[in-house]
């Protein structure tokens, strides 16, 4: 696994382009910002900025090439590369509460947008008027719709709640609410949140989805005198100048978006995470 710092501010939400040499990824702003791997180094080539409010789900289309965004301001865009310029496409999902997270199906025909209102909006393109329309998926969700992932079978959808529920298979967790869900296999669910690392979940029929394992490794922490830069950084990030307060995790803030970075959907091999504390890191999944 691989550790990348893309500054100081939190990252709210993240994702690939197909070949995996471009990630579009917000800063806990109203904006998008894409980055290109040159080297070692990221570089910042694009910037998304049609939102007013805080930028909650990005997720990118591989073959079509389109990019959804949603937003605290109620609306979601799907993007569209012309010309080298990424142009925005306002999509109806009639929602009264703010946007949560947003996820294209397998198949790119439709994407499914969660939101503070209690309800799921499925979203898919109506040719005869060229505009994206919704349509809600609303029992029995009784809470924020906090992620969201789709089955390989394009049809069936997880979505994991604020009333600690995950749907499709309704599982509640001993562990701290859960912010993203992503499915691994057709029997694996990875998922993350305010615990700081990826938890993995087996189904193992109807009703019934087992925990399996802590996806990451114990960090070694370190002692020593701590520069003034660090103690910025732990008054930034953790809201404490105290370095003894490190966890034994990689991520040291609550991990906001789960994204697959090789392999298909029904056999994934990497995938990446974004924190709070302004840190990307890319996993290992072994089957």
């Amino acid at each position: 696994m691989s550790l990348y710092s893309f500054g100081l501010e939190p990252l709210s939400c993240h994702a690939w382009n197909k070949d995996r040499t471009q990630i579009a990824l917000s800063p806990n702003t109203n904006d998008v910002h894409i980055y290109q791997k040159k080297g070692k180094e990221w570089i910042k080539i694009h910037e998304l900025t049609e939102h007013s409010g805080r930028i909650t789900g990005i997720d990118w289309a591989p073959e079509s090439n389109r990019i959804v965004t949603c937003a605290s301001d109620r609306n979601a865009y799907v993007w569209t590369l012309k010309d080298g310029v990424w142009k925005p496409t306002l999509v109806l999902v009639r929602i009264n509460r703010a946007a949560t997270c947003v996820k294209w199906s397998p198949l790119e025909n439709k994407f499914a947008l969660g939101s503070g209102a209690k309800l799921i909006s499925v979203c898919y393109f109506e040719k005869e008027n060229d505009w994206w329309l919704s349509k809600h998926i609303k029992k029995p969700i009784n809470s924020t719709v906090l992620s969201l992932d789709w089955h390989p079978n394009n049809m069936l959808l997880a979505a994991g709640s604020a009333d600690l529920n995950c749907r499709v298979t309704q599982l509640t967790t001993r562990h701290l609410p859960l912010l993203s869900l992503l499915f691994v296999s057709e029997t694996q669910i990875v998922a993350a949140g305010h615990d700081c690392c990826p938890y993995q979940y087996s189904y193992k029929g109807p009703g019934c989805l087992e925990f399996v394992k802590k996806v990451d490794i114990p960090k070694q922490s370190s002692k020593g005198n701590m520069s003034a830069m660090q103690h910025f950084r732990n008054l930034d990030k953790r809201a404490t100048d105290e370095e003894d307060t490190e966890l034994g995790s990689l991520h040291q803030n609550s991990i906001t978006q789960l994204c697959i970075l090789e392999g298909r959907k029904a056999k994934v091999e990497k995938f990446s995470s974004v924190s709070l504390d302004g840190a990307m890191v890319v996993w290992d999944f072994k089957h």
